[in-house]
């Protein structure tokens, strides 16, 4: 096999850089492609380096076409599991396969119309907390409505207000002493030996206690919601038997860290978006109005919303919650010539590839048209705001028809004006928004 070596980032200049990469890497990173190209190797460490990509034909080779050479890095396996524990987000090979079978029908568009009615309350609560006349950040109210439409799909009304603030505090703050872990490898000595770690491992006991208070009600009512949790208990391995108490845990930790986080960053980012495209809030508010009187039913409601669909796509093009996505090849590879060798960790930027100038026209531009008509389809090889490949997100649809009944919600009720010309941006495990400062008046 040709062995043909990525362009290379010193370590120095990691160093040199690394007070700008903590609190966010993308200029670095972005300074690299344009000046080596769509693959580099950066070098972190003595013999540790990370290669980054904003090729899609290469993203789409590791995550899809070539995946059963390609598993998630140690970053989701190890450093993630320690706080949510194996679900499917974290693990790996015939685990991650066995639970995504057992999993998946609860997930199935069939299954998600019985939700639609209580995601629906969860949000216009949340909306009702939105206030008139003077500047406020959106991000707390989407991210309580994120949390909160994650609760109640779970639990239904079966969980009170304290133990959604405990849960809800408890996966912020175990994810931000994440994030600190990862940027900056070279504190952990001190992460351990301050009890940082230990601590935020003993949050997660915690919230595990409260869960598993919560399942056990719920099993001991014989009462049936018909919510998640309903479904998850209900499902069933091909041998006849149902996720054991620990495992059950795992995945619902999943669901509240993945399924609350994105969305909470997507609909303020699209918030955001529209607040600076007044003709685009008309076109949803006509929209909405024509889809109110011609359907029956949420789902109904949702089909008959495709542009407001076009504008959380563009939105996730432009701002994708997961802007990066880790893997690391089990075998030596080779992609375009350019030789992988086994165990190289790699991270695409969905973030580069969804503004590549190759890839998309007026890349810096928000036109939520560029989705119309079914043109999905047409950049389905290099738009991954959920993923690819069989690690898909197994929530994306769950995701799409929250935050459309939230957007059709929010531009109902209130048009949006900007405080700042420029969206500012948290990069953080997620693609977080940083002073999202916007300003609401009754429509």
């Amino acid at each position: 096999m040709a062995k043909s070596n990525f362009p290379t980032v010193s370590m120095f200049r990691f160093y040199a850089n690394s007070g700008g990469i903590l609190k966010n890497p993308l200029p670095f990173h972005h300074e690299n492609f344009e000046k080596l190209g769509d693959s580099f190797r950066l070098k972190i460490g003595f013999g540790k380096s990370v290669i980054f990509s904003r090729d899609a034909g290469f993203a789409q080779y590791a995550l899809q076409k070539n995946q059963k050479n390609y598993k998630k890095s140690t970053i989701q396996t190890v450093d993630v599991a320690k706080y949510v524990g194996k679900g499917l987000l974290t693990s790996e090979g015939e685990h991650w396969r066995k639970q995504r079978k057992l999993i998946q029908p609860a997930f199935h568009k069939k299954q998600l119309v019985q939700l639609l009615n209580t995601i629906q309350a969860a949000i216009l609560t949340e909306l009702n907390k939105i206030e008139t006349g003077s500047a406020m950040d959106i991000f707390p109210v989407f991210n309580d409505l994120a949390f909160q439409t994650v609760v109640k799909s779970l639990f239904s009304s079966a969980v009170g207000e304290k133990e959604i603030s405990r849960l809800q505090y408890i996966t912020e703050a175990t994810q931000q002493m994440l994030v600190k872990e990862l940027r900056q490898p070279y504190l952990g000595w001190w992460f351990h030996l301050s009890g940082s770690i230990k601590y935020h491992v003993g949050l997660t006991r915690e919230s595990r206690e409260i869960l598993k208070t919560l399942v056990t009600k719920r099993k001991s009512s014989g009462k049936r919601e018909g919510d998640l949790l309903d479904m998850l208990l209900d499902a069933r391995y091909e041998d006849g038997n149902a996720m054991e108490e620990e495992q059950l845990i795992d995945e619902i930790l999943i669901l509240f860290t993945a399924g609350h986080e994105t969305t909470s960053n997507a609909l303020t980012f699209t918030a955001e978006l529209l607040a600076r495209d007044p003709d685009s809030q008309d076109k949803i508010a006509d929209e909405v109005e024509k889809a109110t009187q011609n359907t029956n039913g949420l789902f109904e409601f949702i089909q008959a919303c495709p542009f407001t669909k076009n504008v959380i796509e563009e939105s996730m093009r432009l701002y994708p919650p997961a802007y990066f996505i880790d893997r690391v090849n089990i075998e030596d590879d080779e992609f375009n010539g350019m030789f992988i060798p086994k165990n190289s960790n790699l991270l695409f930027s969905m973030y580069e590839i969804h503004r590549h100038p190759d890839l998309w026209e007026e890349p810096e531009r928000f036109m939520p048209e560029r989705f119309a008509d079914g043109n999905l389809q047409k950049h389905s090889s290099h738009y991954f705001p959920f993923g690819a490949g069989p690690r898909m997100c197994i929530g994306n649809n769950f995701a799409m028809y929250e935050m459309i009944l939230a957007i059709t919600a929010l531009i109902k009720k209130y048009r949006i004006s900007a405080e700042s010309e420029k969206i500012a941006i948290h990069p953080l495990i997620t693609l977080k928004p940083k002073n999202a400062i916007l300003k609401f008046e009754i429509r």
